[in-house]
């Protein structure tokens, strides 16, 4: 098998961004695997921690792997390519420590979603202005910091 093969998969999230319908959204999901494996098979206090290398892990994936995904798909932004989503999704429960487990997977999955696909500033100007791999993954990120506030809120009020 080719390069490209491997490429395709591990950029469309094991194939989740392949989705013909909201890729990135599927693409995220692979996040929600990864959310919800470590907090049922790993120890409480290696939570954390492996949160944040498999972050740090996609991160270095997707900036590796940006160039050779540009140009496979000649799309500057390749909706298909989706690292970046699952890396934004990862920040979520690396940034917001508390609620109940399901309950923050939820709104912090819809959250994610809404304010990447809404773009409010930075956000949009990172995605308009920066060109290369961190254009493509620091807007998720700065979504993801506003998923983060809403549920800080969210848990202020009482609702998580």
């Amino acid at each position: 098998m080719s390069k490209d093969y491997y490429f395709v998969a591990v950029g469309s999230a094991l194939g989740l961004g392949l989705a013909p319908i909201a890729p990135g959204t599927s693409g995220a999901l692979l996040g929600v695997l990864i959310h919800v494996g470590v907090y049922y098979c790993l120890p409480i206090y290696y939570n954390l921690w492996s949160l944040i290398l498999f972050f740090l892990g996609v991160v270095g994936t997707s900036y590796y792997l940006t160039p050779w995904a540009v140009a496979y798909w000649q799309n500057q932004d390749p909706p298909h390519f989706v690292l970046d989503e699952v890396a934004g999704y990862l920040l979520v429960p690396i940034l917001f420590r508390g609620g109940q487990f399901w309950l923050t997977v939820l709104y912090g999955f819809l959250l994610f979603r809404f304010f990447d696909i809404l773009k409010i500033p930075p956000a949009n100007l990172i995605d308009q202005n920066m060109k290369g791999a961190w254009g493509i993954i620091l807007d998720d990120l700065v979504s993801a910091c506003y998923a983060v506030a809403v549920l800080y809120a969210l848990l202020w009020l009482g609702v998580l």
